[in-house]
């Protein structure tokens, strides 16, 4: 992204939301200072040490976590022994080890956030440390995948009404430390509370010119004089310098004051012409997202419906890359289907956070149709694999009697593990079903 700073200059900005980033400062200038490096002269070096800290020992933490719900809530060898290999191999949390990136990093919290929530869900264990430590993990998987706000807010509400006074007075302040950080980390990296995905539109109206006024009159070398005029009583009054550029996303224009680096947005509207603050981080000259350089999958998908299928069934299918994805679907049913079940709770709570968003997803307008862009899979939901994984042991269990659906269910775990596989050396590349359906001229 690109906006203004305090120094009323425009600057480069990460759209990630800047906690992480703040906290893996810490562990960088430490490596500075113990061996010199940096990143700029050792990149290679640098990367993969802070990777060991921020992929690899969390994902250790993470199968051991998972491994143990396994053990506590399965009952047959067999199913305990796929779900934990399903655990180990056939998602996509192993493919992104190899990068730095806030998706495992939200995953491994949602992890730790799930084994401290569940024996207090189930009335096994309610001392006060199992609140607070599901409460920060829970705030922190949101801190990292805006979408999980959901996830903490619902596991939040489902230990309030067990537990009250504890969720209270343990979860509730362990989750607003994280909270606070995020905001104050934002706003000191971005002069404001929002979000950095929030400034995607035009700003607050600054001046409108009365018309009725032609749009043609509009050209890069010709700013009417009306609209001098009418920015000269304000504080983004133009310099000589000022120019007028066609914005090739929206309708509209650009005005850039280089001297004083201000950007505007013009608007004709029912013959008049409305001056409108700049409030689009993603738009700037050179901007990828705002040029014609776009291609594939970042043009957006047209159609919802085909959008749809392709998120759940299709190149970048949730079910057709990971299949294993149809166990947890039973698992849940047959969770939901016993009455006296005591992770009917577990299971009504993921399976709304499950349709929350991938509704929320779905529905995005169509410059955020892209399957997370270029990459192995939905990256958007990979946060969701060890509430899924969980849900998966009921299934993994009932088919553990059964040799056929046995065989079914390596099946799935077999291509879960190629589709996991095949991007490991680069993470960030199409789905092999993607780039198998291009070679064919399916998808272009």
């Amino acid at each position: 992204m690109r906006h203004k700073g305090r120094d009323g200059r425009e600057h480069y900005y990460s759209s990630k939301p800047p906690l992480l980033a703040t906290l893996l400062a810490g562990p960088y200038w430490l490596l500075q200072q113990l061996t010199g490096a940096t990143l700029a002269e050792r990149p290679f070096f640098v990367v993969r040490c802070l990777l060991i800290l921020t992929n690899i020992v969390p994902l250790g933490i993470y199968f051991l976590l998972i491994v143990r719900l396994i053990e506590r809530h399965g009952t047959s060898d067999w199913g305990r022994l796929f779900v934990a290999t399903a655990t180990c191999f056939g998602t996509f949390l192993t493919t992104f080890a190899v990068t730095l990136n806030n998706h495992v990093i939200a995953a491994v919290s949602a992890a730790i956030a799930l084994y401290w929530a569940l024996p207090i869900w189930r009335e096994e264990d309610r001392r006060w440390r199992g609140f607070v430590v599901a409460g920060f993990f829970a705030a922190f998987t949101a801190a990292n995948e805006l979408p999980a706000l959901s996830f903490a807010v619902a596991l939040g509400g489902a230990l309030l009404w067990r537990a009250p006074q504890r969720t209270l007075l343990a979860f509730v302040p362990a989750a607003g430390v994280v909270a606070v950080a995020a905001l104050v980390t934002n706003y000191l990296a971005h002069g404001t509370w929002d979000p950095p995905y929030a400034h995607r539109r035009t700003g607050p109206l600054v001046a409108t010119v009365r018309g009725p006024f032609d749009p043609g009159q509009l050209d890069a070398g010709n700013i009417p004089d009306a609209l001098r005029r009418q920015l000269a009583r304000t504080p983004q009054a133009l310099s000589p310098q000022a120019v007028l550029t066609p914005r090739p996303v929206t309708d509209g224009w650009m005005l850039w004051d280089p001297e004083r680096e201000n950007r505007l947005a013009l608007v004709p509207r029912n013959g008049d012409l409305e001056v409108r603050a700049w409030d689009d981080w993603y738009e700037f000259p050179g901007s990828y997202w705002a040029s014609e350089s776009r291609a594939g999958v970042d043009l957006g998908e047209p159609s919802p419906l085909v959008y749809a299928v392709h998120v759940l069934v299709g190149h970048h299918g949730v079910f057709s890359l990971t299949p294993i994805w149809l166990l947890s679907a039973v698992g849940l049913g047959l969770c939901l289907r016993r009455p006296a079940d005591r992770m009917r709770g577990f299971a009504a709570l993921v399976l709304t956070l499950t349709l929350v968003c991938l509704t929320f997803y779905l529905a995005r307008p169509l410059q955020d149709r892209n399957y997370g862009g270029v990459t192995c899979g939905l990256r958007w939901l990979f946060w969701f694999a060890p509430l899924w994984l969980v849900a998966m042991v009921p299934a993994a269990d009932r088919i553990a009697a059964f040799r056929g659906w046995r065989w079914v269910a390596l099946a799935l775990l077999g291509v879960s593990i190629f589709s996991a596989s095949y991007a490991g050396l680069n993470p960030w590349s199409h789905p092999w079903l993607y780039q198998y359906w291009f070679s064919l001229g399916w998808v272009g």
